[in-house]
């Protein structure tokens, strides 16, 4: 698998991560095993870029706590990983918290949860912007916390191209998550100007959702296809006038997949990492490298690896030119999240 060094921490990762969010956030999570054997399983095929949340889950079962099992167990992989942790976001109301003293509290818990000895958290990433701290602010606490080595660098999540001109101004982004997929490619746009500022600073956009949460993996056909208790059930695009039309492109893009001879989640994945070769982003940016990691999540060995094997899928300008032509025949319907979810730059 081809790597990545991301430049403010200077370290080598793979390009493809591995998102942690379904190892203990969802109705039903793998036992701890089963998510052992996933994690163990990511590892060895490169994809080392971790990705989990403080509030993935319960204070009793969460990315940190699993982590903390997990290298305590496999002490030997702790340097093979660059971890990266969501937090900031208050468990009794669900909205972000940026102040400083709630953001050095986040991280302070964070480290209690995975103290340092076991494994070094590289990146904190707050999840979602608060609208009541600048964003100067937030990032002024950790640069603070990681001149004190409490964290190696900071990420942040779901924001436009200003709020990473400003954060940077303050201290250099470690990288910027935003959901990319198939069916959301509005990163490109100039209303939101993210990729085109994180291409110009050179700053790594990881991707979440690659596979359109799961849409185009092909095993949704129908609502009743998504477990009663599954957030996906409140998400526009999954309702049932909207999930009709959307699966137009899904049948027609697993079309493509076939006539190439991959999984149409490898079709997704290998998308993805040849944006920086075919870039959306116009007018182009004359300065700058796009870097982009999607982070799947799997809860399986299998998975994990059909995953994996994205990265030896070759892109060529015919796969460029057919799914440009099917993306603009089949339109999306449906936003992506209910409106008070929205990031900040959307409508």
């Amino acid at each position: 698998m081809r790597t990545y060094t991301l430049p403010t921490i200077q370290a080598d990762v793979g390009e493809i991560g591995y998102g942690l969010m379904g190892l203990t956030w969802r109705p039903h999570p793998p036992s701890e095993e089963e998510a052992f054997k996933a994690m163990k399983a990511a590892l060895a095929r490169g994809c080392n870029f971790w990705n989990g949340g403080v509030f993935y889950g319960t204070p009793e079962h969460n990315s940190l706590t699993l982590l903390n099992k997990y290298f305590t167990k496999y002490p030997e992989d702790a340097a093979k990983v660059v971890l990266s942790i969501k937090g900031c976001v208050d468990l009794q109301t669900w909205l972000p918290n940026c102040s400083p003293a709630a953001v050095r509290g986040c991280v302070e818990n964070a480290l209690r949860w995975l103290p340092p000895s076991v494994k070094v958290i590289d990146f904190f990433e707050p999840a979602r912007l608060d609208p009541n701290v600048s964003i100067e602010d937030t990032v002024a606490t950790l640069a603070q916390l990681i001149s004190e080595g409490k964290v190696k660098g900071y990420m942040l999540s779901e924001v436009g191209g200003d709020t990473i001109r400003r954060a940077n101004a303050v201290h250099p982004v470690g990288a910027v998550e935003l959901e990319l997929s198939l069916w959301m490619t509005e990163i490109f746009g100039e209303e939101s100007g993210a990729a085109r500022v994180c291409q110009e600073l050179t700053v790594p956009v990881v991707a979440y959702s690659p596979i359109g949460r799961g849409m185009f993996s092909g095993q949704i056909r129908s609502l009743e296809d998504i477990p009663e208790d599954d957030m996906r059930r409140h998400l526009p695009r999954f309702q049932p006038d909207a999930l009709y039309t959307n699966l137009k492109l899904v049948d027609e893009l697993r079309k493509y997949a076939t006539k190439r001879r991959i999984t149409p989640t490898q079709l997704a994945l290998a998308w993805i990492l040849a944006r920086p070769r075919n870039s959306m982003i116009k007018p182009a940016p004359t300065t700058g490298t796009l870097t982009v990691i999607p982070i799947p999540g799997s809860t399986s060995e299998a998975r994990v690896t059909e995953n994996s094997q994205a990265s030896d899928v070759v892109w060529t300008d015919d796969d460029e030119v057919e799914v440009s032509r099917i993306l603009k025949e089949f339109v999306v319907v449906g936003a992506r999240y209910p409106m008070m979810a929205a990031r900040e730059d959307d409508d």
